[in-house]
């Protein structure tokens, strides 16, 4: 199999992660809870840590959110990234209150000395700046001049915002472009990618719900991951944050890029199957969810086809007629009441991770 080459690009730091040149794809989400109530985002932010999440960015809508970010970082295990709009001052109070980095469009934030007090804080502190363009709030001359928020006026969005911050010599740069659109982010990143060497945030905005969410990111973020195109990777999905990060340690794992926590293979069903392994499938995925140690595990719904069709797998376990078979590598090891499969095969996990 052919490995995927990644493009070259500077190394940014949030806080000790490392993001561009050879670092590991980071994953990281955003809290959806409101950033003024402390409690309920540091709650939100240790559950996303302890799903593998690496970075995690916070809406700052006002001066009070602004502030309150000052107890959330002192609470959170992971680097915080305050995302700001048009208000510069909010960026200036994020920075005091000691984040990791900040999102904002440089061209929104107001005028050349309101951008600059921004750009020295944020050197001053060796704080990156991401400049996230979106399809959807592109400059009115820009969509004027190529007739609509396509793959080439994000882009120009994007160097347009890179230029004001060189001008002011700031250069920890990240960039995002992203549409609710596959293949207008595909092909904007792909555009950015032969413009600059700056580490590219690379993500679906908008993309819905967990099924056609999770099927976009993967088809979006997978191709361009696929062609050695991104540094960072955030899930977009109107679900649990939660969730946001495990489909994106799916899709990592899926180009083997980066591998963590149990990989679960599991038959589709048939005729032939006499167990509930819908339901098995769910009730393993959430048993062994605190596992971070990479294990293939196969649940199969036939005792008779089932271990020789999970080879793959390090174990796994196969049901039916009232009997449980516990297999490694395709061979069985163990039988058991069919009533124990869930029982049994955690266990065994479990021992295997030790």
């Amino acid at each position: 199999m052919k490995k995927i080459i990644r493009r070259q690009t500077r190394q940014v730091h949030v806080g000790p992660v490392p993001v561009g040149g050879d670092a590991p794809i980071s994953v990281q989400s955003m809290t959806k809870t409101d950033t003024r109530d402390v409690d309920a985002t540091s709650a939100q932010i240790d559950r996303l840590a302890a799903a593998g999440c690496e970075i995690i960015r916070s809406a700052v809508i006002d001066e009070d959110a602004a502030k309150a970010l000052a107890a959330i970082i002192k609470r959170s295990p992971i680097p915080v990234i305050a995302d700001i709009h048009f208000d510069h001052r909010l960026a200036l109070i994020a920075i005091e209150s000691g984040v990791a980095g900040l999102r904002i469009n440089p061209g929104n934030i107001g005028t050349r000395q309101k951008i600059k007090k921004v750009a020295d804080a944020a050197r001053d502190r060796g704080i990156p700046i991401r400049i996230g363009v979106n399809a959807g709030s592109l400059e009115k001359d820009l969509l004027a001049a190529y007739g609509g928020p396509v793959p080439e006026a994000m882009t120009a969005s994007a160097l347009r915002h890179v230029a004001i911050l060189e001008k002011e010599n700031f250069y920890d740069i990240k960039i995002s472009l992203k549409s609710s659109d596959v293949l207008t982010t595909v092909a904007a990143y792909r555009l950015m990618a032969q413009e600059t060497a700056y580490p590219l945030h690379v993500g679906v905005t908008e993309a819905g719900g967990l099924l056609a969410g999770a099927i976009k990111s993967a088809l979006g973020i997978g191709t361009l991951l696929g062609e050695g195109i991104g540094d960072t990777i955030r899930v977009s999905l109107t679900r649990d944050p939660v969730e946001e990060v495990m489909a994106g340690y799916e899709i990592l794992r899926a180009l083997d890029i980066r591998h963590r926590g149990v990989e679960i293979i599991s038959c589709p069903t048939c005729g032939r199957c006499e167990i509930d392994l819908f339901g098995l499938v769910e009730d393993v995925s959430k048993a062994l969810a605190h596992i971070t140690v990479p294990l293939r595990i196969a649940v199969m719904g036939c005792v008779v086809n089932g271990p020789g069709e999970a080879k793959s797998a390090a174990l796994g376990v196969a049901g039916g007629r009232g009997q449980g078979t516990l297999f490694k590598a395709g061979k069985v090891i163990k039988k058991f009441d069919e009533k124990d499969l869930l029982q049994v095969l955690v266990e065994q996990v479990e021992r295997e991770v030790q």
